[in-house]
């Protein structure tokens, strides 16, 4: 892979999905935020995946997503 990086993934994500993001990359010592999804995305990668079958982009998120694409109050708190 070439070490330059020419395009550019715009993603957004919740407060506490950010939170867990900046967890991992100061756990591990990492430089940057995109450092740190680059490497989320690498370990990702490793394993088996959901087969999307005609799931929308709002299904998909680090916590449990109610039907209106938000975190319901019965879900478990993402901090614990």
């Amino acid at each position: 892979m070439a070490d330059t990086r020419g395009e550019r993934l715009q993603v957004m994500l919740s407060p506490e999905e950010l939170t867990v993001i900046d967890d991992f990359r100061f756990r591990h010592r990492m430089p940057t935020r995109a450092a740190a999804v680059r490497e989320l995305l690498k370990l990702g990668l490793t394993v088996a995946t959901a087969n999307g079958n005609g799931m929308k982009s709002s299904d998909y998120g680090v916590f449990s997503r109610g039907r209106d694409g938000h975190t319901s109050e019965h879900d478990p708190d993402p901090a614990a």
